[in-house]
């Protein structure tokens, strides 16, 4: 668990990680410019990057061609483009979720739905937030902790170690708590705490409590954990969606209410109904989500590896 990081960041002066230190450097400095500049220039490298890396740009194309069988071909390729221009501005929208004033950001994110938040909190069991890996999320978290007493989440360390600090230091600027490692008791403690828990399941995971579950219809490897800690925990799951607006101006935030009649005896059902909201959402601005994760990979035979040509017929 982490709580707090009291390491100073001078043992990381060193030349291997001086790139690091240069790429930190710059996304800071883009904080000096207005928000659609920001955003601009994040699109401009991410459109650049879109053809230094073919690899990921084979896997996005790979998993827009198996969601969006209905785009033609220069559709397919068009968001594609897209969405490395979303992820170029992310280097924007972490740098504001980081390092910006948290009074600014707060300043340009709407969010609807606080109610849905509020009325689930005085329950005082805990609130699962299920969202999904959208490419502003960074941005998300100090617009959104005004609003929950406790907010906790799970993270995936980086091997960089100078960049996982830094990740570290700027989002336990809105988290009270994040674990490095999944863990229901970890969860459980926290919802007891009537913490809000952040929990994205929308990656592959092939691990304990995991399901073939339809996302845009395909069958995927899906994390069923969501239903199970629902039902240990007796807290209330709520959706949210996010998205920057078409015009760059800002963000907008849904807070969906409780679904009805939810979870039920099956974690499976349960977790294809999540996936089903989501797909919804995304299909409003589909260039916003990560489309870079190999989202199908890990399926048993006879799925085959989409990702690999070799293995493609």
């Amino acid at each position: 668990m982490k709580t707090n990081i009291s390491s100073s960041l001078i043992r990381y002066w060193t030349p291997q990680y001086w790139p690091t230190w240069i790429l930190i450097g710059l996304i800071r400095t883009n904080l000096l410019l207005p928000l659609r500049w920001q955003i601009t220039i994040g699109k401009c490298i991410g459109r650049y990057c879109s053809r230094l890396l073919p690899e990921k740009r084979h896997i996005a194309s790979k998993n827009i061609e198996v969601c969006f069988p209905e785009f033609s071909a220069k559709e397919r390729e068009g968001l594609v483009d897209k969405n490395f221009e979303a992820m170029g501005a992310a280097f924007s929208e972490i740098a504001m979720g980081w390092f910006g004033k948290k009074q600014s950001v707060q300043k340009i994110f709407k969010i609807d739905g606080q109610e849905h938040l509020a009325e689930a909190l005085e329950k005082g069991r805990g609130v699962i937030l299920f969202c999904g890996h959208f490419t502003s999320i960074e941005i998300l978290y100090p617009a959104l902790k005004p609003f929950c007493p406790r907010l906790t989440a799970m993270y995936k360390p980086m091997r960089n170690k100078l960049a996982d600090e830094i990740m570290l230091r700027g989002r336990l600027r809105s988290f009270d708590e994040l674990f490095s490692k999944y863990s229901v008791r970890n969860l459980i403690n926290s919802l007891n705490k009537n913490s809000v828990v952040i929990h994205l399941t929308d990656q592959c995971y092939t691990g304990k409590h995991s399901a073939l579950v339809p996302f845009f219809s395909e069958p995927a490897m899906t994390s069923t954990a969501t239903s199970r800690l629902l039902k240990l925990s007796g807290a209330t799951l709520l959706r949210l969606f996010y998205k920057r607006r078409e015009d760059d101006t800002g963000y907008i935030a849904q807070i969906c209410p409780p679904l009805k009649n939810f979870p039920t005896n099956d974690a499976t059902k349960d977790t294809a109904i999540l996936m089903k909201e989501l797909e919804t959402y995304i299909r409003t601005c589909p260039e916003q989500y990560a489309w870079i994760h190999k989202r199908f990979k890990g399926r048993p035979k006879p799925y085959i590896d989409i990702y690999n040509d070799a293995g493609r017929s």
